[in-house]
C-alpha cells in the first residue's frame, strides 16, 4: 500500500461566543465531538478524501462559553488497497495525518478570539473511533 497526501482544505473554520451569566470560579467541561468520513472519486480510484470534523456546542444542560466547528479534507492519492484490512489501516493513517492540522485550526481560532486557546487531546492513531478499534464496521462511499 502506498499513499501519498496531496492536499488539505478547511472547509469550516467558525467560532461563537456564547454570553451566558455565570459564577467567576465556575469551571466549563469541554467534551469536544469529532466526526470522519471517507469518500473515494468513482473516476479516479487512487483518490480518497478524508473529511475530519470536530465541534465544541453549547447546549442548555451544558453550557459553554463558546462554540467551535472546525472541519478539514485532506486529499489523497493511494494504491495497493487490496482488501478491508488495507481500507482501514489507510483511513487511520489518513486520519492521523489530518488530526494534527485540525488540532492546529482549533488553537489558532480560539487564540485568535482573545480566549485561552483550547488544546485539543493528543490522541493515538487507531482509537479515536470506534470503527478503528474494531467496535463497528467503517462506512466507505
Amino acid at each position: 500500500m502506498k499513499y501519498a497526501l496531496r492536499q488539505i482544505v478547511a472547509e469550516e473554520l467558525s467560532y461563537t461566543i456564547n454570553r451566558i451569566k455565570v459564577d467567576q470560579n465556575t469551571k466549563f467541561e469541554i467534551k469536544p465531538q469529532f466526526s470522519r468520513t471517507v469518500r473515494r472519486v468513482q473516476e479516479n480510484d487512487k483518490l480518497w478524501f478524508l473529511t475530519l470534523e470536530v465541534k465544541v456546542e453549547s447546549t442548555e444542560t451544558e453550557p459553554k462559553p463558546f462554540n467551535v466547528k472546525a472541519r478539514l479534507v485532506g486529499i489523497f492519492e493511494a494504491e495497493g488497497i487490496e482488501n478491508d484490512l488495507d481500507r482501514q489501516d489507510l483511513v487511520i493513517n489518513m486520519t492521523e495525518i489530518i488530526y494534527p492540522y485540525l488540532r492546529a485550526a482549533v488553537s489558532s481560532i480560539t487564540a485568535n478570539a482573545f480566549v485561552n486557546p483550547l488544546m485539543l487531546p493528543v490522541i493515538p492513531a487507531g482509537t479515536m473511533f470506534p470503527e478503528d478499534r474494531g467496535e463497528a464496521p467503517e462506512q466507505l462511499n
